[in-house]
């Protein structure tokens, strides 16, 4: 299938799978793409879904449908909901880059609240992207990575340069735990999710740890200790870099910084009991 016919609500006839060698099956629990992948040529298309996933290779000229009726795509996502069109969107490999391109009814954000709306079309980036497709009571996260291409071997960068994709900040298990609570709406994939408050952060720590006593300035500190460590590699997490009212865009810049390392990621919330 030439990824140019396909139109805009148009129902899509998936294509005959390639070789093993081309194109694999993931299992459903693989976790997260975030954190370790089988072994794959550079460029690789990694997709997981809410069942598993596939991986392609950039020459298996295989456009990968997604969506929320299982039988139609190749990965689900969305299952369940009826706002999630069934072939939501696909992606497919145009120019030496893989393109995501958005054919459902509702908007698809990419990491930093851009949206793919409906009949529009984005590159993706080497390394992780999670994406959302934008349903009106709930975010259905799609994961997506593209393994990064290996640059050609030189004496200053040798074997080390293997890959440029960012790694996760290092957090204390308090600092953890504070941020987990901070960033409650968004690991639950709300839609438009901003920071909790600092009381609800204090009520949610007393009452996963009822015995140290969290208060909310305890935990303001620990998160602004980590924005201030953090401010020199990343930008928006100062006062003075942000125009008044500040209001929550600190913590939120803050928030959207971890998402995106895979610093902070879904499974966390197991550590509050979800």
């Amino acid at each position: 299938m030439n990824a140019s016919t396909v139109e805009r609500g148009q129902a899509v006839t998936l294509s005959v799978p390639r070789p093993a060698s081309k194109v694999n099956l993931l299992p459903g629990d693989v976790g997260s793409l975030s954190r370790g992948l089988p072994p794959a040529l550079p460029d690789t298309l990694f997709v997981l879904g809410t069942n598993g996933g596939m991986s392609v290779a950039p020459d298996a000229e295989f456009p990968l449908m997604f969506g929320r009726n299982e039988p139609d795509v190749h990965v689900c996502v969305g299952a369940g909901d009826l706002h999630v069109s069934r072939q939501h969107g696909y992606i497919a490999r145009e120019y030496s880059r893989w393109v995501i391109n958005n054919i459902g009814r509702l908007p698809i954000r990419l990491p930093g609240a851009r949206l793919i709306l409906t009949g529009d079309r984005a590159e993706l980036p080497f390394g992780y992207t999670p994406l959302f497709i934008v349903a009106p009571k709930q975010e259905h996260l799609l994961q997506v990575r593209v393994t990064a291409q290996a640059p050609p071997p030189s004496p200053e960068n040798g074997d080390e340069a293997e890959t440029y994709e960012r790694t996760p900040w290092p957090l204390s298990p308090d600092e953890k735990l504070v941020l987990i609570c901070l960033s409650l709406r968004y690991l639950r994939h709300e839609p438009q999710p901003q920071p909790l408050t600092w009381k609800q952060v204090a009520d949610e720590l007393n009452r996963v740890r009822p015995k140290e006593g969290w208060t909310w300035r305890k935990a303001a500190h620990r998160v602004s200790d980590v924005r201030t460590r953090l401010s020199p590699s990343v930008p928006g997490l100062l006062e003075k870099e942000i125009a008044p009212p500040a209001g929550n865009a600190l913590n939120h810049n803050l928030i959207t910084e971890l998402l995106i390392t895979s610093t902070l990621v879904k499974a966390d919330l197991k550590l509050l009991g979800e």
